[in-house]
């Protein structure tokens, strides 16, 4: 039996709670956080203990699940790790880039599974392209929501984009070339909406639009390849493609196109969505990683890599700001 400790019981600690309950082969041995008001009524709710010392809690445990603010990462990922504990922690994955650098360095000695929490890797409409080959050369991105002041301590670049950010990240096989960006503070310190252009060696090309203060919610991206386009609905859950028509496709509607070049059979295909649980989902896959000893699904280095171009993006703004 894997057992697991919670730091921090807020908003989505709860929610982490709610599902490490749910899954076979995980004992959740207890819980730690700050508010004790809250503390009591997270631990009569799920009737697990609250630890009021963290060290005490992770001394309890196989792993740690990290679930409080983005300032307080680092210095529990890093003792966790410092006392051989596996770690799951949200995203991002520090506050700062030095920070993302010297955690990078402690996870990779100390030998144990390292999750960072992007969780749009699990979402079903994504999932659900797993036996498509996707290989992007242009990618739009929509993510918008209606502002909350919750998540404010961080830019709407570490709240909202880094999630796309992740997953162009894990798509496109090359190298960042070239980042321009604009942003915005409209509601908070930071930038609440954000214009953003990325290139990549191999010249793909990706326009991202975040925003934390609008009218709807929007969470798509949109992936134009040789022969195919690919949708995908995040908040939604739908996917689908449109591509040339290859004889034996199944389950797909056609139709012919004329073009300069003749006829062309077009097939229209909506990838069957299997409807799951995003965030029990990755706490699974990370338990399994433990339990079978193999890389998790979102590595350390993925978390680190998302984190860099987030700050390279929080970089440009800044240099527009000051011009």
């Amino acid at each position: 039996m894997l057992k697991i400790g919670v730091i921090g019981a807020g908003h989505l600690g709860k929610f982490h709670l709610n599902n490490w309950t749910e899954i076979d082969g995980v004992e959740v041995t207890g819980f730690y956080d700050t508010d004790e008001a809250n503390c009591k009524a997270v631990s009569e709710k799920y009737k697990i203990k609250n630890f009021t010392d963290a060290e005490e809690l992770m001394e309890a445990c196989d792993a740690i699940d990290i679930v409080a603010p983005t300032t307080f990462h680092f210095e529990w990922c890093a003792l966790a790790l410092r006392k051989g504990k596996h770690v799951f922690v949200e995203k991002p994955l520090t506050n700062t880039m030095d920070e993302a650098k010297a955690l990078l360095k402690l996870a990779k000695e100390s030998n144990v599974k390292f999750q960072v929490g992007h969780i749009e890797r699990f979402n079903p409409a994504f999932i659900a392209l797993k036996e498509y080959t996707l290989e992007p050369m242009f990618i739009e991105v929509h993510r918008l929501a209606q502002f909350n002041p919750r998540g404010t301590d961080v830019s709407v670049i570490l709240d909202l984009m880094i999630h796309d950010i992740d997953i162009i990240l894990h798509l496109v096989k090359s190298n960042v070339n070239y980042i321009s960006a604009n942003g915005v503070a409209v509601l908070s310190d930071t930038p609440d909406i954000a214009n953003v252009r990325i290139e990549f060696d191999n010249g793909c090309v990706a326009n991202l639009t975040s925003s934390r203060i609008s009218m709807k919610k929007m969470r798509k991206m949109r992936l134009f390849q040789k022969d195919a386009y690919i949708g995908i609905d995040f908040l939604d859950k739908k996917a689908e493609i449109i591509k040339q028509n290859i004889p034996g496709d199944k389950d797909v509607f056609t139709f012919d196109i004329e073009t300069n070049k003749g006829k062309k059979t077009v097939a229209i295909a909506s990838p069957l969505i299997e409807d799951t649980n995003a965030m029990k989902q990755e706490l699974i896959a990370f338990k399994d990683a433990i339990v079978n000893n193999t890389e998790t699904v979102v590595t350390v280095v993925d978390g680190f890599r998302a984190m860099e171009v987030a700050h390279q993006i929080l970089e440009k703004i800044a240099s527009q700001e000051q011009s």
